[in-house]
């Protein structure tokens, strides 16, 4: 059983993975045998990522790419797979988020949003796609949201975004399923990170209320996200395809508590 979850010998692209989730992600995925290959578009992050694998006993191969320039990422790809390995595994992971009320929201600011959390996984897909044929199978996993799902104020280009990522994913698994190519998506919960950091200090009201919505009680941290991500990523997940795993500490199956 143990075999089936190792990545011995398999070589992962997790992009945007400099720090964060990306970051846990990747460090699980090394965890299990993999070699790490990630991106970002400063190369001061890519520096600081690659000193932050080091100190975590990982050799991480950084590299300097904007995700939805589709030539820069055909380069990165290319030179991966000269100067480590064809890609085994992607984690289409970077990502952002512009909270703005969508009346307030200009057209340009939703473009961005769709260009970098959906545009990009299409652009990086496609890219590797080509190389996992050629080795007979691959793993792809989007890290989705629970806005594939749901709507909420003031997020209405995430919702959008990760909405079409989830059926990017069904579509992958639907297209490429016959090379033996899985794609899946993560839908992370609310996960304690340094960016959540002032929304969940005691007595701010938004804490109060993810803690009331969640079963579990809790925020996530990065750390939950760690076994899913090499489960999906390993031979163990070899007939699960074009799936959304939500790791949200039940949210999504929780209707709310009854206001007293």
């Amino acid at each position: 059983m143990t075999d089936q979850f190792s990545l011995n010998g398999k070589v992962a692209l997790v992009t945007g993975a400099s720090y964060g989730i990306g970051m846990a992600i990747a460090k699980a995925l090394a965890g299990a045998g993999a070699t790490i290959t990630f991106n970002d578009i400063n190369a001061d992050l890519v520096e600081k990522g690659v000193e932050e694998y080091k100190n975590s006993g990982i050799e991480a191969h950084g590299y300097v790419c904007d995700v939805t320039n589709e030539d820069q990422v055909d380069a990165m790809v290319a030179q991966i797979a000269k100067e480590v390995g064809v890609i085994d595994i992607l984690v289409n992971n970077a990502g952002i988020i512009k909270r703005i009320p969508m009346i307030e929201m200009k057209a340009s600011e939703f473009r961005q949003v769709i260009d970098v959390d959906l545009n990009a996984p299409f652009i990086v897909s496609k890219a590797v796609i080509p190389g996992m044929i050629q080795k007979g199978g691959g793993k792809i996993i989007n890290i989705c949201s629970m806005m594939s799902e749901l709507g909420r104020e003031t997020v209405s280009a995430y919702a959008a975004a990760k909405g079409g990522l989830k059926m990017l994913t069904k579509n992958i698994a639907s297209e490429y399923g016959e090379y033996n190519i899985q794609c899946n998506g993560i839908g992370p919960g609310y996960i304690a990170t340094p960016q959540t950091a002032p929304l969940r200090e005691e007595g701010h009201p938004f804490n109060s209320f993810i803690i009331a919505k969640t079963p579990a009680a809790r925020w996530g941290t990065p750390e939950d996200l760690q076994g899913p991500a090499v489960f999906l990523a390993s031979s163990a997940s070899d007939f699960v395809n074009g799936h959304v795993l939500y790791v949200d500490g039940g949210i999504l199956a929780y209707i709310g508590k009854q206001p007293k």
